[in-house]
Protein backbone atom coordinates (compact mmCIF):
# COMPACT_ATOMS: atom_id res chain seq x y z
CA UNK A 1 0.00 0.00 0.00
CA UNK A 2 3.12 2.50 0.12
CA UNK A 3 3.39 2.61 -3.19
CA UNK A 4 -0.09 3.27 -3.65
CA UNK A 5 0.17 5.98 -0.87
CA UNK A 6 3.16 7.20 -2.97
CA UNK A 7 1.36 8.42 -6.06
CA UNK A 8 -1.65 9.53 -4.91
CA UNK A 9 0.49 12.04 -3.22
CA UNK A 10 2.54 12.54 -6.31
CA UNK A 11 -0.91 13.05 -8.36
CA UNK A 12 -1.96 15.27 -6.07
CA UNK A 13 1.43 17.40 -5.73
CA UNK A 14 1.12 20.63 -7.35
CA UNK A 15 4.44 20.35 -9.21
CA UNK A 16 3.32 17.36 -10.93
CA UNK A 17 0.62 19.23 -12.60
CA UNK A 18 2.38 20.29 -15.93
CA UNK A 19 3.67 16.70 -16.66
CA UNK A 20 -0.23 15.30 -16.20
CA UNK A 21 -1.34 17.89 -18.08
CA UNK A 22 1.30 16.80 -21.28
CA UNK A 23 0.79 13.28 -20.84
CA UNK A 24 -3.14 13.93 -21.24
CA UNK A 25 -2.45 16.67 -24.12
CA UNK A 26 -0.44 13.82 -25.74
CA UNK A 27 -2.53 11.16 -25.42
CA UNK A 28 -5.46 13.06 -26.64
CA UNK A 29 -3.58 14.49 -29.77
CA UNK A 30 -2.63 10.72 -31.04
CA UNK A 31 -5.94 9.37 -30.67
CA UNK A 32 -7.48 12.29 -32.70
CA UNK A 33 -4.33 11.92 -35.37
CA UNK A 34 -4.85 8.30 -35.73
CA UNK A 35 -9.28 8.75 -36.35
CA UNK A 36 -8.20 11.66 -38.55
CA UNK A 37 -5.43 9.35 -40.05
CA UNK A 38 -7.56 6.40 -40.14
CA UNK A 39 -10.32 8.93 -42.35
CA UNK A 40 -8.26 10.06 -44.55
CA UNK A 41 -7.29 6.34 -45.31
CA UNK A 42 -10.90 5.08 -45.74
CA UNK A 43 -11.85 8.24 -47.85
CA UNK A 44 -8.86 7.51 -49.83
CA UNK A 45 -9.51 3.68 -50.19
CA UNK A 46 -13.37 4.48 -51.44
CA UNK A 47 -11.72 6.86 -53.88
CA UNK A 48 -9.96 4.42 -55.66
CA UNK A 49 -12.46 1.87 -55.46
CA UNK A 50 -15.15 4.46 -56.90
CA UNK A 51 -12.89 5.16 -59.88
CA UNK A 52 -12.33 1.17 -59.98
CA UNK A 53 -15.88 0.63 -60.22
CA UNK A 54 -16.54 3.90 -62.63
CA UNK A 55 -13.74 2.93 -65.01
CA UNK A 56 -15.03 -1.00 -65.34
CA UNK A 57 -18.51 0.80 -66.00
CA UNK A 58 -17.18 2.98 -68.64
CA UNK A 59 -15.58 0.25 -70.48
CA UNK A 60 -18.71 -1.93 -69.95
CA UNK A 61 -20.89 0.88 -71.62
CA UNK A 62 -18.33 1.63 -73.58
CA UNK A 63 -18.58 -2.00 -75.24
CA UNK A 64 -22.39 -2.27 -75.70
CA UNK A 65 -22.29 1.10 -77.72
CA UNK A 66 -20.17 -0.80 -79.96
CA UNK A 67 -21.55 -3.72 -79.98
CA UNK A 68 -24.87 -1.76 -80.00
CA UNK A 69 -23.43 -0.05 -84.12
CA UNK A 70 -22.24 -3.61 -84.66
CA UNK A 71 -25.90 -4.82 -84.41
CA UNK A 72 -27.39 -2.13 -86.84
CA UNK A 73 -24.90 -4.05 -89.70
CA UNK A 74 -26.00 -7.38 -88.06
CA UNK A 75 -26.81 -8.94 -91.63
CA UNK A 76 -23.49 -7.79 -93.25
CA UNK A 77 -21.07 -9.41 -90.42
CA UNK A 78 -19.00 -12.86 -91.42
CA UNK A 79 -19.77 -15.02 -88.52
CA UNK A 80 -16.11 -14.88 -87.72
CA UNK A 81 -17.33 -11.04 -86.47
CA UNK A 82 -20.71 -12.38 -85.32
CA UNK A 83 -18.79 -14.59 -83.14
CA UNK A 84 -16.31 -12.11 -81.69
CA UNK A 85 -19.45 -9.61 -81.06
CA UNK A 86 -21.12 -11.98 -79.15
CA UNK A 87 -18.07 -12.73 -77.07
CA UNK A 88 -17.78 -9.03 -76.39
CA UNK A 89 -21.19 -8.30 -75.22
CA UNK A 90 -20.87 -11.70 -73.25
CA UNK A 91 -18.22 -9.98 -71.35
CA UNK A 92 -19.78 -6.41 -70.86
CA UNK A 93 -23.38 -7.97 -69.51
CA UNK A 94 -21.36 -9.80 -67.35
CA UNK A 95 -19.25 -6.85 -66.06
CA UNK A 96 -22.00 -4.94 -65.77
CA UNK A 97 -24.24 -7.55 -63.85
CA UNK A 98 -21.47 -7.65 -61.38
CA UNK A 99 -20.58 -3.91 -60.55
CA UNK A 100 -21.77 -2.91 -57.24
CA UNK A 101 -24.13 -0.09 -58.84
CA UNK A 102 -28.17 0.10 -58.27
CA UNK A 103 -29.92 -1.50 -61.07
CA UNK A 104 -27.42 -2.76 -62.83
CA UNK A 105 -28.99 -6.16 -63.26
CA UNK A 106 -31.59 -4.55 -64.83
CA UNK A 107 -29.61 -2.35 -67.08
CA UNK A 108 -28.04 -5.50 -68.02
CA UNK A 109 -31.63 -6.87 -69.02
CA UNK A 110 -31.96 -3.25 -70.60
CA UNK A 111 -29.12 -3.69 -73.17
CA UNK A 112 -29.78 -7.26 -74.28
CA UNK A 113 -33.58 -6.53 -75.08
CA UNK A 114 -32.35 -3.45 -76.93
CA UNK A 115 -29.35 -5.13 -78.84
CA UNK A 116 -31.27 -8.01 -79.89
CA UNK A 117 -34.72 -5.73 -81.36
CA UNK A 118 -31.51 -4.17 -83.11
CA UNK A 119 -30.13 -7.36 -84.03
CA UNK A 120 -33.62 -8.11 -85.71
CA UNK A 121 -34.09 -4.97 -87.82
CA UNK A 122 -30.60 -5.02 -89.24
CA UNK A 123 -32.29 -5.56 -92.60
CA UNK A 124 -33.93 -2.04 -92.34
CA UNK A 125 -31.50 0.62 -94.33
CA UNK A 126 -33.32 3.48 -92.55
CA UNK A 127 -32.71 6.31 -90.34
CA UNK A 128 -34.31 4.60 -87.18
CA UNK A 129 -31.30 2.21 -86.78
CA UNK A 130 -28.95 5.61 -86.02
CA UNK A 131 -31.70 7.13 -83.65
CA UNK A 132 -31.72 3.83 -81.88
CA UNK A 133 -28.23 3.60 -81.37
CA UNK A 134 -28.50 7.65 -79.67
CA UNK A 135 -31.17 6.59 -77.68
CA UNK A 136 -29.26 3.78 -76.62
CA UNK A 137 -25.68 5.64 -75.94
CA UNK A 138 -27.87 8.32 -74.56
CA UNK A 139 -29.57 6.26 -71.52
CA UNK A 140 -26.52 3.83 -70.93
CA UNK A 141 -24.61 7.35 -70.15
CA UNK A 142 -27.36 8.91 -68.10
CA UNK A 143 -27.58 5.36 -65.99
CA UNK A 144 -23.46 6.17 -65.71
CA UNK A 145 -24.23 9.35 -64.20
CA UNK A 146 -27.08 8.68 -62.11
CA UNK A 147 -28.17 5.23 -61.87
CA UNK A 148 -30.92 5.77 -59.55
CA UNK A 149 -33.01 7.65 -62.13
CA UNK A 150 -32.10 5.64 -64.90
CA UNK A 151 -32.65 2.59 -63.00
CA UNK A 152 -36.91 3.51 -63.19
CA UNK A 153 -36.80 4.11 -66.93
CA UNK A 154 -35.30 0.38 -67.71
CA UNK A 155 -37.59 -0.99 -65.19
CA UNK A 156 -40.64 0.94 -67.04
CA UNK A 157 -39.29 -0.57 -70.29
CA UNK A 158 -38.69 -3.64 -69.54
CA UNK A 159 -42.03 -4.46 -67.88
CA UNK A 160 -43.53 -2.90 -71.17
CA UNK A 161 -42.14 -5.28 -73.27
CA UNK A 162 -43.11 -8.17 -70.93
CA UNK A 163 -46.49 -6.79 -71.47
CA UNK A 164 -46.63 -6.41 -74.95
CA UNK A 165 -45.11 -10.09 -75.35
CA UNK A 166 -47.62 -11.90 -73.33
CA UNK A 167 -50.33 -9.81 -75.28
CA UNK A 168 -49.04 -11.28 -78.26
CA UNK A 169 -48.49 -14.72 -77.16
CA UNK A 170 -52.26 -14.63 -75.87
CA UNK A 171 -53.42 -13.05 -79.23
CA UNK A 172 -51.42 -15.80 -81.66
CA UNK A 173 -53.12 -18.98 -81.08
CA UNK A 174 -56.60 -17.23 -81.94
CA UNK A 175 -55.20 -15.78 -85.04
CA UNK A 176 -54.78 -19.39 -86.83
CA UNK A 177 -57.49 -21.55 -85.41
CA UNK A 178 -56.91 -24.02 -88.41
CA UNK A 179 -53.86 -25.04 -86.81
CA UNK A 180 -55.10 -26.43 -83.52
CA UNK A 181 -55.89 -30.17 -83.45
CA UNK A 182 -59.61 -31.12 -83.86
CA UNK A 183 -60.12 -32.22 -80.65
CA UNK A 184 -59.67 -28.48 -79.32
CA UNK A 185 -62.09 -27.29 -82.13
CA UNK A 186 -65.79 -28.77 -80.59
CA UNK A 187 -67.28 -25.01 -81.72
CA UNK A 188 -65.68 -25.28 -85.19
CA UNK A 189 -67.11 -28.60 -85.75
CA UNK A 190 -70.40 -28.10 -84.50
CA UNK A 191 -70.83 -24.90 -86.56
CA UNK A 192 -70.04 -26.93 -89.57
CA UNK A 193 -73.27 -28.18 -91.30
CA UNK A 194 -72.87 -31.27 -93.42
CA UNK A 195 -73.60 -30.50 -97.19
CA UNK A 196 -75.81 -33.20 -99.11
CA UNK A 197 -72.75 -34.59 -100.74
CA UNK A 198 -74.28 -38.07 -102.13
CA UNK A 199 -77.52 -36.90 -102.90
CA UNK A 200 -77.54 -37.00 -106.43
CA UNK A 201 -75.74 -39.79 -106.56
CA UNK A 202 -78.58 -42.05 -104.59
CA UNK A 203 -80.54 -40.85 -106.67
CA UNK A 204 -78.94 -41.77 -110.00
CA UNK A 205 -78.22 -44.87 -108.88
CA UNK A 206 -82.39 -45.11 -108.29
CA UNK A 207 -83.02 -44.80 -111.98
CA UNK A 208 -80.41 -46.90 -113.43
CA UNK A 209 -82.46 -49.71 -110.65
CA UNK A 210 -85.47 -49.19 -112.11
CA UNK A 211 -84.44 -49.19 -115.75
CA UNK A 212 -82.70 -52.43 -114.59
CA UNK A 213 -85.89 -53.80 -113.30
CA UNK A 214 -88.06 -52.81 -116.40
CA UNK A 215 -85.48 -54.37 -119.11
CA UNK A 216 -85.92 -57.57 -117.16
CA UNK A 217 -89.89 -57.41 -116.89
CA UNK A 218 -89.69 -57.00 -120.97
CA UNK A 219 -87.12 -60.37 -121.25
CA UNK A 220 -89.55 -62.54 -119.12
CA UNK A 221 -92.70 -61.20 -120.98
CA UNK A 222 -90.85 -62.39 -124.47
CA UNK A 223 -89.92 -65.60 -122.66
CA UNK A 224 -93.35 -66.39 -121.60
CA UNK A 225 -96.06 -65.23 -123.95
CA UNK A 226 -99.71 -64.38 -122.61
CA UNK A 227 -102.61 -66.43 -124.27
CA UNK A 228 -104.51 -63.92 -127.02
CA UNK A 229 -107.99 -64.72 -124.76
CA UNK A 230 -106.29 -63.90 -121.82
CA UNK A 231 -104.99 -61.01 -122.95
CA UNK A 232 -108.05 -59.86 -124.99
CA UNK A 233 -109.76 -60.44 -121.71
CA UNK A 234 -107.22 -58.46 -119.58
CA UNK A 235 -107.56 -55.81 -122.23
CA UNK A 236 -111.56 -56.08 -121.75
CA UNK A 237 -111.09 -55.46 -118.26
CA UNK A 238 -108.77 -52.47 -118.80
Amino acid sequence: MNWWNDFISWLTASDAQSTIFMAVVIGVSMIISGLIAAGIGRAGIKRLVAQRDREQRTAAIATLIDAATEATAWNSLTPQERVLADRAVGQADTTVRLLPVRGSSIAADWASHQLAEMKRASSRTDSTLDSSVAEFRDCLLDWLERPGRAKKVFQNDLERWSFSDEAENVAAPTDKPRDLPAETQPELRSNITPTPRFSDASRADATTQKLIDDVAALDAAKKHPQPASSAADEKNAS
